[in-house]
């Protein structure tokens, strides 16, 4: 499930949708971070909240709900237990540097 300790609320660039084409044209390229969901005793449930990863986790689900992915089909997970998860999407979203414009204009695929 969703993590309420995603940092990232103003949704900005590539949409879920052409994030999901990606996914299916090329594979899941990155990994999605989890943190096991805890009882009131701090036993783990079985079930997992994504504090980084959850445009990725939205893509997914758009192809299962279009039944271009399976369901059960293995995602790449980092399972997470130090730390804060606010803290490991935080790192995911800001520590990445964006393209140069030149570089992007000289990437495979792009028009030159």
């Amino acid at each position: 499930m969703l993590s309420q300790s995603n940092v990232r609320h103003v949704k900005a660039g590539v949409s879920i949708e052409e994030l999901a084409e990606d996914i299916a044209r090329r594979t899941l390229l990155s990994s999605i971070t989890v943190r096991p969901v805890l009882d009131e005793s701090g036993a783990e449930t079985g079930m997992y909240t994504i504090p980084a990863g959850g445009r990725r986790f939205r893509a997914l689900a758009l192809l299962v709900k279009q039944k271009r992915m399976n369901k059960t089909a293995l995602v790449p997970c980092i399972v997470r237990t130090d730390g804060l998860a606010e803290e490991d999407s935080l790192a995911e979203n800001v520590q990445r540097a964006p393209l140069h414009p030149l570089d992007q204009l000289h990437s495979p695929g792009q028009e030159n």
